[in-house]
């Protein structure tokens, strides 16, 4: 049987339902939202006049949620343009059409079993018979939600777990009952990693499946030993952050995060559904967290849903700051700045496994909370193997993809050697499952199997031996290419059929001067027949976050104009050679490409875009505009178009790009980008980051099989001196209302010069050097001056923008 969701219903618009229909829409699925009727009616709405039976009211359970959704930041569309395929309704006026006519209902309601099953029933009665039902459930076993309902159901039935907020998290949890079709567990696992960009962990019908099952096993551990042992929670935030491998929200401010009451009701339902678990049970029933828990919960302290929780925003001497809860007092005090020895060590060490090695070896108050969560974690991880799965292989992926951990804990574990560390487990109480020691007994000393740096195989316990890992068909990993050439800053891969990849591996991959030179190798490379087109990506975080500020800056205070001006000209010629080069070169951007690396990608062929790409020419921050080619590209986008047409006014299109280069905009998504202009109408968007060099090189073959040739010289259409005076009144305008200050002023002058093409008594057409060359002085005038330097250097130092 063919399965395909062209059209998809959730029902259930509390947090996790609306965003999940959000991010349905983000992958171009029609939405359909349901959520119950309203009982009764709100004051206001009596005031107005409106019955039980008006659609506004019956609407409106379902429209708040929506509401929500759309205020929610991080924003769960990636486009407010995406809004459009979403369409709201209620159980009862829209269940029978919405529910019928969709490929794929997905159940989001509260966790309440008796209510899941008598909705299960409705969608039995109407749903055709191709229509795969999932449920959202955290917790409540699969089986349970699906008995009593028809054969044709109970194998289109399975679990969906995502995790919240579902744009951004990667993980989902697949769960087949015990009917479920293979094609339908398949089908879904390939929708949800092509289509909704998701890593995919096939689990067993167990008491919250994998992801949450550790994190609140281990979690529960934590708070009770935290609170034993006196840690403060600036302490305990300090110390479990990213030093060991793990997000900034760390553990306290996790749980504000998810929500204290959440915290609260998935560790009481998880307690009584695993009377077999003495690991986690006798911390999930502990006196301790669970008196504090119930103590917040009373007070309404929820976490940041209520603005209260382990921190409190208060304002003082005009800042915001974060008071941290007194775990005795059940207060609020000012923040402190808690200090480790070891901690202050530990944070120059770079790779995780070392630095998780020297802080095990330590004795101090920071090294004994790392070392009793890190040996409880790979005991329990361990004992629920084979339980929740037959290898280590899910429980990593769920920990990296869920919970945003650096390592699992079977990965981290093989880092800090598998035999060493069990010893160590086993001295402070933490002796692992049976299974490690058999492992280790037999010969086998790691948990995966490693060729070339990759995992290639796992210990699969049912099987006592290891099994291959499977690969995503098509995937490329870089380290397995062959390298052409290296330099400090950049490498030339050969990815095979006759394509190649640049790759930028300096800090933040800011561009230099060793970047650019293996970028113009790569097209001389392609230019002497050695590869029929090229890539320019990477596997890092970000793609680009612009050029070197500090290499910027030291030129320019040092006077070595000379030198400025040999590199940004450097950077606009290599942007031009790449834009005519006669072969296909697509950028493969994700993450940040900011500034120069907004350039570089407005320049390709083509660009292959991961969704989450946060793109945009934010130079004004800096105390710049954009030098590289990056103003003339916004006008060419946003005016060139306009201008073609007799008689337009351009003031609109001019404003328009002026505003975005002007107010640095950044856009919060590659469907975003677009519609900014900053990329095209046929570049391509990929929603899983994973398939991202895979994707472009395929673009870079199919343009080559199309015939592909680069675009003719295009002309920059110059507004000339009126409109520049209408720019400058503009920016005195937004002046002398507060909304930027003086220098902002001086800077958006010498921005609306190049845009208009300078002094010119009308508006003309005019080379792209011309207005490359306005760029370049402009950029060289700007880093001669005090004020653009203090900004540089503040970016530098602080990370954030100076406005001075």
């Amino acid at each position: 049987m063919t399965y395909h969701i062209y059209k998809a219903t959730v029902i259930g618009a509390g947090t996790m339902g609306a965003a999940l229909a959000a991010h349905l829409a983000n992958a171009g699925v029609e939405v359909t939202l349901l959520d119950i009727v309203p009982r009764e009616l709100l004051p206001e709405e009596e005031k107005a006049g409106l019955t039980l039976n008006d659609p506004q009211v019956r609407n409106r359970i379902v429209r708040q949620g929506w509401e929500r959704c759309l205020k929610a930041r991080p924003a769960n569309l990636m486009s407010s343009d995406l809004e459009a395929r979403v369409r709201l309704g209620n159980l009862e006026d829209d269940f029978e059409e919405a529910a019928s006519e969709a490929d794929w209902i997905l159940e989001a309601v509260v966790e309440n079993l008796k209510i899941k099953r008598s909705l299960m029933e409705r969608i039995d009665g109407v749903r055709k018979p191709t229509a795969i039902v999932s449920t959202n459930t955290s917790g409540i076993p699969i089986r349970e939600i699906a008995a009593g309902r028809s054969e044709g159901f109970r194998q289109h039935f399975l679990g969906t777990h995502f995790f919240n907020p579902p744009r951004y998290l990667k993980l989902l949890e697949v769960i087949p009952g015990e009917e479920t079709l293979p094609e339908v567990v398949e089908f879904i696992s390939w929708f949800g990693e092509y289509r909704l960009g998701k890593g995919i962990v096939i689990c067993k019908d167990t008491p919250n499946f994998i992801g949450n099952r550790l994190a609140f096993g281990t979690g529960a551990f934590a708070l009770n030993y935290i609170l034993e042992n006196g840690y403060t929670v600036e302490e305990v935030d300090a110390i479990t952050g990213p030093l060991i491998g793990r997000p900034k929200t760390a553990t306290f401010r996790l749980i504000d995060l998810v929500g204290i009451d959440v915290w609260d009701h998935v560790g009481k339902n998880l307690a009584p559904a695993i009377p077999h678990d003495e690991h986690a049970l006798k911390y999930l029933q502990a006196e301790k967290p669970n008196q504090l828990i119930a103590a917040m919960i009373e007070r309404g302290w929820l976490g940041n849903k209520t603005k209260v929780g382990f921190y409190k925003p208060v304002r003082k001497d005009g800042k915001k700051e974060y008071w941290p809860l007194d775990l005795e007092k059940l207060e609020h005090v000012p923040p402190s700045k808690p200090r480790f020895e070891s901690v202050g060590k530990a944070k120059d060490i770079e790779d995780l496994g070392e630095r998780l090695k020297f802080l095990l070896a330590q004795d101090d108050k920071a090294a004994k909370l790392v070392q009793a969560l890190t040996y409880q974690g790979f005991q329990y991880a361990s004992v629920l193997i084979p339980e929740i799965a037959d290898s280590p292989k899910p429980i990593d992926d769920a920990m990296r993809w869920g919970f945003m951990h650096q390592a699992g804990p079977f990965e981290t574990w093989d880092m800090l050697g598998v035999a060493e560390t069990v010893e160590a487990m086993k001295a402070a109480g933490f002796a692992p499952a049976e299974w490690v020691e058999d492992m280790l007994k037999s010969g086998k000393e790691t948990f995966y199997q490693y060729e070339n740096g990759s995992k290639v195989g796992v210990y699969d316990v049912s099987k006592k031996d290891y099994v291959r890992i499977a690969r995503t068909p098509g995937l490329i990993l870089l380290k397995e290419q062959k390298v052409i050439s290296r330099n400090a800053g950049a490498t030339l891969y050969d990815l095979g059929d006759g394509v190649g990849c640049v790759e930028f591996h300096t800090k933040m991959n800011a561009l230099d001067d060793d970047i650019m030179n293996m970028m113009n190798e790569a097209l001389d490379r392609a230019e002497k027949d050695e590869f029929v087109g090229l890539v320019i990506g990477n596997e890092a975080e970000n793609f680009s976050a612009g050029a070197n500020l500090f290499m910027v800056v030291m030129a320019a205070q040092q006077g070595m104009w000379d030198t400025l001006e040999e590199a940004v000209r450097k950077l606009q010629n290599l942007n031009m050679r790449m834009r005519y080069f006669p072969k296909p070169v697509v950028i493969a951007t994700a993450g940040l490409a900011l500034g120069g690396g907004c350039e570089v990608t407005m320049h390709a062929s083509r660009v292959v875009a991961a969704a989450e790409t946060y793109i945009g020419l934010v130079e004004l921050g800096a105390g710049v505009i954009p030098a590289g080619g990056g103003t003339k590209e916004m006008v060419r986008r946003i005016v060139n178009p306009a201008m073609r047409t007799e008689n337009a006014n351009v003031l609109p299109f001019l404003q328009r790009a002026f505003l975005q280069i002007g107010q640095a905009k950044v856009a919060t998504s590659a469907e975003e980008a677009r519609q900014m202009a900053i990329l095209g109408p046929a570049d391509r968007i990929v929603m899983n980051r994973d398939h991202l060099l895979t994707e472009a090189k395929r673009e870079v073959l199919h343009m080559v099989a199309t015939g592909y040739a680069p675009p003719p010289p295009e002309k920059i259409y110059a507004a000339g001196r009126d409109m520049l005076g209408a720019l400058k009144v503009g920016a005195w305008m937004f002046q002398k209302g507060n909304y930027i200050t003086e220098y902002d002023l001086h800077i958006a002058k010498k921005l609306a010069y190049v845009m208009t093409g300078g002094d010119l008594s009308k508006p003309q057409w005019v080379d792209e050097q011309y207005i490359l060359d306005l760029e370049r002085e402009a950029f060289l005038s700007l880093c001669g001056e005090e004020k653009t330097q203090e900004r540089m250097w503040a970016l530098l130092r602080t990370g954030k923008p100076l406005r001075n």
